[in-house]
């Protein structure tokens, strides 16, 4: 059974303990919000080394990052640093977004290396094999049986762009940004057919029902730019993906929405509130969103920015986006920036939602600051690695260079540090 037919059923999964333990929630709460479909745990029966995630609007806002090659770079070595570097830094899970050759493997390295639950995007497998004007059903099942054998825990299925919303697309500025919907559209175009993605979706839920994967219903609508963004093509596409969770549901297959890439600050709230009442407040996984398209460089700012807004008005998980969208494929650096950068952005809704145990880590670094103890600072830092290494750089430039545990930083000095005259006034007190 899948974990929401465990969940129906009043079974509580080891995967529903784990993330009830995790969340600070009881194990009934957490069983009642799977078992109606709100939050979701990607838990594929074939991927052994997995640590549960729960997703849902009510938990710790989650975030992705996004892994894999192209046809023009990288290699499983690569791919393979990029997932540790993830882990490292708090990805909650990863994407195999690989469109170039060695796609089994990868998915197979990241598979036997990946604590978290791992996504992909069938489609792309499928161009890869098969051509770009190849979509027969029995060779998308085909890779999406595999993927479920090898263990993959959710999949990107970019089944409610319909023929007809594919015109309302084209009279955007930026057109169709999201790879797998341009790939569909071109097909359903040249081909007059239906999205082969909708037709086979029955048999696609009997897969994902064998293996508990959960499906990630990909918006191939979603908005390249702030003025595409809440059009008609990207609200015809939800309401089908509404439909979609329907089904899911109805099949025992567990689902989250996919949401939208560039939207301004003032319309992020209006699209997370209008998923959840459409989509029966299914797991919303928004990229960014972006929320100003002119800082190329910058975008993991640009993006955390919405990311916080969007999970503070009901996004369950962002995706991250790295300073290299827009402009070239991540490196380990890369990820490493774009996974703090998103960390932040959720840490910062789920502070202010009151999310149980959240403001903790505030507190606890608080406490350090007080007591200048500058190794907890870092332990509690969501990057201690660089806040360490800018403490050490700002005491090596300094006039006077103090030790490492001293009680002022180089920033005001000892007799300007209002922490140390606030201490010394706290003491009198006394």
């Amino acid at each position: 059974m899948t974990q929401i037919e465990y969940a129906q059923k009043g079974i509580i999964t080891p995967q529903i303990k784990h993330v009830a333990q995790a969340e600070q929630r009881s194990e009934q709460f957490i069983a009642e919000r799977v078992a109606a479909g709100t939050v979701v745990i990607p838990a594929n029966i074939n991927h052994k080394n997995l640590i549960p995630c729960g997703i849902g609007r009510e938990l710790k806002t989650k975030i992705n990052a996004n892994l894999g090659n192209s046809t023009l770079s990288s290699c499983p070595g690569a791919e393979k640093s990029k997932l540790a570097i993830a882990l490292h830094y708090g990805a909650d899970t990863v994407m195999d977004l690989s469109t170039g050759g060695e796609i089994t493997s990868i998915r197979q390295a990241i598979l036997e290396q990946s604590t978290a639950p791992l996504g992909t995007v069938p489609v792309y497998e499928i161009v890869a094999r098969y051509g770009n004007n190849d979509f027969a059903a029995d060779k998308i099942l085909s890779v999406i049986r595999e993927q479920a054998e090898q263990g993959v825990d959710y999949m990107t299925i970019h089944a409610g762009l319909l023929q007809k919303y594919v015109p309302l697309a084209l009279k955007r500025k930026l057109g169709i940004v999201s790879r797998g919907g341009a790939l569909l559209a071109a097909w359903m175009q040249e081909n007059k057919k239906e999205n082969p993605f909708y037709e086979a979706f029955d048999e696609i839920l009997a897969i994902c029902q064998k293996y508990d994967v959960t499906l990630s219903l990909g918006d191939g609508l979603r908005p390249g730019c702030l003025a595409d963004a809440s059009d008609e093509a990207q609200f015809a596409e939800l309401d089908t993906l509404g439909e979609l969770v329907s089904r899911c549901r109805a099949a025992k297959v567990q689902a989250m929405v996919e949401g939208p890439g560039h939207v301004p600050l003032d319309q992020i709230q209006e699209n997370m509130e209008r998923e959840r009442k459409v989509c029966g407040d299914a797991p919303f996984y928004i990229l960014g969103p972006v929320v100003i398209d002119c800082a190329p460089g910058y975008d993991h700012f640009v993006a955390g920015m919405g990311g916080m807004m969007g999970a503070y008005y009901g996004a369950a998980m962002l995706c991250y986006v790295t300073p290299k969208e827009h402009l070239g494929l991540p490196n380990a650096d890369d990820v490493r920036r774009g996974v703090v950068a998103f960390k932040i952005a959720a840490h910062a809704a789920d502070v202010a939602l009151h999310k149980p145990g959240c403001r903790d880590r505030d507190d606890a670094i608080s406490d350090a600051r007080a007591k200048f103890d500058w190794e907890k600072q870092f332990e509690l830092a969501l990057d201690p690695e660089w806040a360490r290494e800018l403490r050490q750089q700002a005491l090596q430039e300094s006039s006077a260079p103090n030790q490492h545990g001293s009680e002022y930083c180089t920033m005001c000095g000892p007799d300007f540090c209002s922490v140390r005259l606030s201490a010394r006034l706290k003491k009198g007190l006394s």
